[in-house]
């Protein structure tokens, strides 16, 4: 049953096998383990995570296509929900419709795109990428009348995902039954399905013939695949899913803005999370992402920590101070590169 559920990718590596284990019963969980809004609002950031990075390896690790463009598919999805949710009001019709049109207007641009210049070298299609997604970001920031310009969209969503809205009196294990629960949930079992679908796509022909692809597109064309068809194919339910992760971000948040969601920084964090958990593999967005949102939300704090531990050290408080913790994070990225090249999950499943 487990094997099928996976389709028929297991984690072939102990090791590994009990921290995916580990991470799922936490953030399945993650509101009667970890109580408290900063942890639950990390566990649901860490799902959604999952979803954008194995969206992205998708193209990069399964297709070996470079791009830059992929936070521009999360916007989209994003300001999808939010517009929908300010013009049609607090309903779940307005959350299905800006989720819908998000990924369906992802999946058209990625389609643009694609068609236009997949058919020139990797490197070629990464600048263009990259100017599109600058070009969608700077028009979201001039057009404050739609999207909000810098300051962004704040909006309501349905009365039975906030916290006044109670489906059960009482508590369990020291959690109320409300709609804040009932949001946690709808992003977790969301971004659980997204996950094992895509998890079954790299798995099936199709999945297959983008690895032949990737690992050599000249021998692939040779034998009758159509590479450009197969890599356009790819970048949209890349973006459709990407899109669709955004939308969970912004019924999470109940604000979007280019900070949030059409940010470089969010893009390289996207690449870094890939690279830590390994190109490839699926399971690797799940260790990448799980690791560095959790060294985002808490690296600092135990910096802080170990720096008062060590007070009565010279040098060492300064070094360990909290306002370094992007230096630290920065150093942990170049050890994890160092000592796992192939990523926390090939380094795992080598050493079986």
């Amino acid at each position: 049953m487990l094997n099928k559920l996976l389709s028929g990718d297991m984690p072939r590596s102990t090791v590994l096998a009990i921290l995916l284990a580990v991470i799922l019963i936490c953030l399945a969980l993650a509101p009667f383990i970890f109580p408290g809004v900063r942890s639950v609002d990390t566990a649901a950031r860490i799902c959604i995570f999952i979803v954008l990075v194995a969206s992205y390896d998708l193209m990069l690790g399964y297709g070996g296509i470079v791009s830059f463009a992929h936070t521009m598919f999360f916007g989209l999805g994003a300001y999808g929900v939010a517009l929908a949710s300010t013009h049609m009001g607090r309903g779940f019709d307005a959350l299905l419709v800006g989720s819908l049109s998000g990924a369906l207007i992802a999946a058209l641009l990625a389609l643009l795109i694609g068609l236009f210049s997949l058919r020139v070298r990797a490197i070629f299609f990464a600048m263009i990428t990259l100017a599109v997604a600058s070009a969608v970001a700077v028009l979201v920031s001039q057009l404050s009348g739609l999207t909000g310009g810098e300051d962004g969209l704040s909006y309501k969503i349905p009365r039975e995902l906030g916290p006044a809205f109670k489906f059960a009196d009482g508590e369990l294990f020291g959690v109320k039954m409300n709609g804040k629960l009932l949001k946690y949930y709808l992003v977790f079992f969301s971004c659980l399905i997204l996950f094992l679908l895509m998890l079954r796509m790299v798995h099936s022909p199709f999945g297959r013939v983008l690895l032949a692809i990737r690992e050599n597109d000249f021998r692939a064309e040779a034998i009758g695949y159509r590479v450009v068809h197969y890599r356009v194919v790819a970048t949209c339910i890349s973006a459709a899913i990407a899109a669709l992760a955004g939308s969970l971000y912004a019924i999470w948040l109940r604000y979007v803005g280019p900070d949030t969601s059409l940010s470089m920084e969010i893009m390289i964090d996207i690449l870094l999370m890939v690279v830590i958990g390994g190109m490839g593999t699926m399971y690797g967005a799940v260790i990448g992402a799980t690791l560095f949102v959790l060294a985002q939300n808490y690296l600092q704090n135990l910096m802080d920590v170990a720096s008062h531990a060590v007070s009565g050290i010279p040098i060492l408080p300064d070094l360990l101070n909290a306002d370094r913790w992007l230096l630290w994070l920065g150093v942990l990225f170049i050890l994890s590169v160092y000592f796992f090249p192939t990523g926390i999950v090939g380094r795992l499943r080598q050493g079986k």
